[in-house]
């Protein structure tokens, strides 16, 4: 027998259905409650989302990372609480420099550091990961079919750069300009930035340091929004190859 459509039901049907629903509206019976919302694992779920932005932000991170990077893994506190930062609310989370000698990890570290933010499923995941040396040939004249300026703005508009070795190369009036104006427009539009260098920011009794090497202005400018952390230990290049 085919179900007649509610619609075809003659008025007493109809009235009878509907005295019925209010009889147990009265007597307290009501509809239960419909669990209609998405799990972790379905669309329109925060979670389900953050884990497709992570999934993409690592493939990210690796075509970005050099092969000997590509296991890298944040295990500094200060440097998995400064990228939690970074991946929560990257405009309020300053920079961060490494120091330390050759070896210390740093660079793994940095790496690490951007792998962990990527893993966090961040709403925005553009990288770009330098050395000063290679970034200082690509501002020269002719080291760009861009030009100078050109690079200059993408370096400072990428959203997080990893600038490695900084400190580096041979100081002169050009490279301080170059470094300050970079610094301090990343600083202006607080974009955070992740430095390494073999050199102390200070160092006392006139030891090497980043301000003998970069210059006052620039180590100051770093010094208000710049979270520093000495890496120590022995050289683990060495040590792997011993």
């Amino acid at each position: 027998m085919e179900p007649t459509p509610v619609g075809q039901l003659g008025p007493s049907a109809l009235a009878n259905i509907m005295g019925g629903i209010r009889q147990k509206q009265e007597q307290g019976v009501t509809p239960g409650p419909i669990d209609d919302q998405p799990t972790p694992d379905e669309p329109g779920h925060p979670e389900y989302h953050r884990r497709r932005r992570a999934e993409w932000a690592l493939a990210r991170w690796e075509t970005a990372t050099p092969r000997r990077y590509r296991h890298a893994d944040a295990d500094h506190p200060q440097v998995q609480a400064w990228a939690d930062d970074v991946a929560a609310a990257p405009d309020t989370a300053g920079s961060l420099l490494l120091t330390g000698t050759t070896g210390t990890g740093k660079t793994h570290q940095a790496y690490g550091a951007l792998r962990r933010i990527a893993a966090a499923g961040p709403r925005v995941y553009e990288i770009r990961a330098t050395t000063a040396a290679d970034m200082y040939g690509l501002l020269r004249p002719k080291g760009s079919e861009r030009g100078t300026e050109e690079e200059l703005k993408r370096l400072v508009r990428v959203p997080l750069l990893v600038l490695d070795d900084l400190g580096s190369a041979k100081a002169s009036e050009w490279t301080e300009e170059i470094t300050y104006r970079l610094i301090n427009e990343r600083y202006n539009a607080c974009r955070p930035t992740l430095y390494t260098s073999n050199l102390p920011a200070r160092a006392a009794n006139g030891a090497p340091d980043l301000t003998s090497a970069l210059g006052e202005r620039i180590v100051s400018r770093l010094s208000e929004d710049t979270r520093v952390v000495a890496m120590t230990g022995t050289d683990r290049r060495r040590r792997g190859a011993a």
